[in-house]
C-alpha cells in the first residue's frame, strides 16, 4: 500500500481484511526502528478507517519474528552513561512500548498468524492479539533474561495474556514453548497445519459479531489494562537501558556470539 514506511512491512487488504506481513526473512523478520515505525504508522491508519474489520500479522520465510534489533543500542551495550547525562535510549525502547499499546487499542479484530519462532519482541506482538493461530512449527520464547537483557517492554503483556504463573515462567526462564504446549499454556488459540486456511475460517466465524460492537468491547477491554501498560512503559525503558549499558548485557550477547555459556550460567 503506498505511503508505508519500508518494504520489511508489506500491507495488503481484501474486502475488509487487512494483512500485515513482516518481510525481511534474512533477519527473520526481525523488528528494526524502521519496521516498529512502520507498524504504528500503520495502527494509526487502520485505527481511523472503520472499513476494515480484521487485521492479519504475520510472518514471511517460515518465520513469524525473531524479536527486538539491538542495532541501534549496539555502541551502548555494556558501556555505561556519562554522569548527568540523560539517555536517549529510553525513548527509543519506550517506542516499542507504544507500539504494543496501539496494537492492543486497535478497534479491529487482530489476529495473529505464527509460523516458525516468535521470539522476545516477536513473543510480545503475538500478546497483542484478540486470536493467535500458529503451525505446528512455530516455537515462542522470551530468552532475553538468558543473554542478561530485560524483556521490558513485553512483560505487562505477556502477562496480560497469560497470568502471574505462565509470564513469570517464559519471562524469568527463558524456556522455549512448541505450539501444542503454547496451546495448552493459553497463549495460541488454534494450532494448524494449513495456517491461512485456519485464519481464512477462524474470520468467516468472526463476522457474526458486529463491528461496532466488537470496537466497543475492545475498548472497554483496552481501558481495563491501559493504565498498567502506561504507567510501565518509562519505567520499562529505564530498566531496559540500564541493564543494557551494564557488563551483565555485554557478557550475556558476547557469549551468544560465540555459542558459549555466559559466565553466570557456566
Amino acid at each position: 500500500m503506498d505511503g508505508n514506511l519500508t518494504d520489511k512491512l508489506q500491507i495488503t487488504r481484501t474486502g475488509e481484511v487487512e494483512c500485515w506481513t513482516l518481510n525481511d526473512p534474512a533477519t527473520r523478520n526481525a523488528l528494526t526502528d524502521e519496521v516498529v515505525a512502520a507498524l504504528r504508522q500503520a495502527c494509526e491508519r487502520v485505527a481511523a478507517d472503520n472499513t476494515v474489520r480484521f487485521v492479519v500479522l504475520q510472518g514471511s520465510g517460515g518465520a513469524f519474528c525473531a524479536g527486538g534489533s539491538l542495532g541501534g543500542f549496539a555502541a551502548s551495550i555494556g558501556q555505561a552513561l556519562p554522569a548527568g547525562q540523560a539517555d536517549p535510549l529510553i525513548a527509543m525502547n519506550a517506542g516499542f512500548g507504544a507500539l504494543l499499546t496501539a496494537l492492543c487499542a486497535l478497534p479491529q479484530m487482530l489476529l495473529v498468524a505464527v509460523d516458525g519462532p516468535a521470539m522476545g519482541g516477536g513473543l510480545g506482538l503475538v500478546c497483542c492479539a484478540d486470536f493467535v493461530l500458529a503451525t505446528p512449527t512455530a516455537v515462542f520464547a522470551a530468552p532475553e533474561v538468558t543473554l542478561g537483557v530485560v524483556p521490558a517492554q513485553i512483560a505487562a503483556f505477556v502477562h496480560r495474556r497469560l497470568g502471574d504463573r505462565a509470564a513469570r515462567r517464559l519471562l524469568l526462564s527463558g524456556e522455549k514453548l512448541a505450539a501444542d504446549q503454547a496451546l495448552a499454556l493459553g497463549l495460541v488459540d488454534e494450532v494448524a497445519a494449513d495456517l491461512q486456511a485456519a485464519v481464512t475460517q477462524r474470520i468467516r466465524v468472526l463476522r457474526r459479531a458486529a463491528p461496532g460492537a466488537v470496537a466497543h468491547t475492545k475498548a472497554l477491554l483496552y481501558m481495563l489494562n491501559r493504565p498498567v501498560a502506561h504507567d510501565l512503559s518509562v519505567q520499562a525503558a529505564i530498566k531496559f537501558v540500564a541493564n543494557l549499558r551494564s557488563p551483565e548485557a555485554a557478557e550475556g550477547l558476547a557469549a551468544f556470539a560465540g555459542k558459549r555459556k555466559p559466565g553466570w550460567a557456566a
